[in-house]
């Protein structure tokens, strides 16, 4: 029989102190040596990565799925945790106090005398406690402390409701509209120029609006574009299909032949919705 290099439990169901007990074990000089190996940065991108897996459980609502996913971001946490721990910083522990005191501090409509009868009026409790907990900022300064690290989008979508709390916003839908004509006009002259760094600047300002767009209409923009990707695959993926059940190489072909593919996609797309909802009345 072979001798187990560290002889855990073996239990029906384990717990979260099973969970911070077997990354110590992991990190230390019996465990593993990739465990071992790894900081904050190495395995930064994995605690992405987990996040966003757990997303796409909870899209694709699977349950299951969503179960290991969370256990990965789970895994995720403790091991930062650790990481710490062992510099002498915090714990797994004082990450749980921490954000159990911000969520008692955070919900007096819970557990204080504040009333709030509503989802509106919970959030405006929060958002009033949440001023309390942090210090004086300027507007400025609540702009610059949205991660830069978020997908763009929805960077662009947290700065911009920042700065209209502040008062810095359109007065309506139809202004900002007026704003994103004049930033496409801004990108066609900066590709007559032809200056890369300038379509790039223009180009990074259309977006930009198009967020604006999307927050007057109480859309979301990251949800938005991924949904227009599906869209989009899904319709190429016809595309593929009728070029090659008529013998059209997509390379090469003229772009009247490839906009004709598309079209009868698209068509069959709207028919085959029209079907399904048929169906469901």
């Amino acid at each position: 029989m072979v001798k187990r290099m560290v002889d855990y439990p073996i239990k029906e169901q384990y717990d979260i102190h099973d969970l911070v007990k077997i990354m110590q074990i992991l990190r230390s000089d019996q465990g593993c040596p990739w465990d071992r190996a790894q900081d904050h940065h190495s395995i930064r991108a994995n605690f992405i990565e987990e996040v966003y897996e757990a997303v796409e459980a909870i899209d694709n609502e699977d349950r299951a799925l969503l179960k290991e996913e969370l256990g990965d971001v789970l895994l995720q946490v403790v091991f930062h945790a650790r990481l710490e721990e062992e510099a002498g910083s915090f714990d797994f522990a004082e990450v749980c106090d921490g954000i159990c005191k911000k969520l008692l501090f955070r919900h007096p409509h819970v557990f204080g005398s504040v009333q709030a009868g509503d989802e509106a009026e919970a959030l405006k409790s929060w958002e009033q406690a949440k001023k309390e907990e942090k210090k004086p900022q300027s507007a400025a300064e609540t702009l610059r402390q949205v991660p830069r690290v978020l997908p763009a989008l929805m960077r662009s979508a947290k700065v911009q409701g920042r700065a209209a709390k502040a008062g810095f916003d359109y007065p309506d839908l139809a202004m900002a509209m007026r704003d994103l004509e004049s930033e496409l006009q801004e990108l066609k002259e900066a590709v007559g120029e032809g200056s890369p760094a300038h379509i790039r600047e223009e180009l990074g300002d259309l977006l930009f609006s198009v967020v604006n767009i999307s927050r007057f209409l109480e859309v979301e923009p990251e949800e938005s574009l991924n949904r227009s990707c599906d869209k989009f695959i899904s319709r190429f993926s016809e595309v593929e299909r009728l070029a090659d059940a008529q013998g059209i190489p997509l390379k090469g072909s003229d772009i009247a032949v490839l906009d004709s593919l598309w079209k009868q996609a698209k068509n069959k797309e709207i028919k085959n919705t029209e079907g399904y909802e048929n169906d469901k009345s």
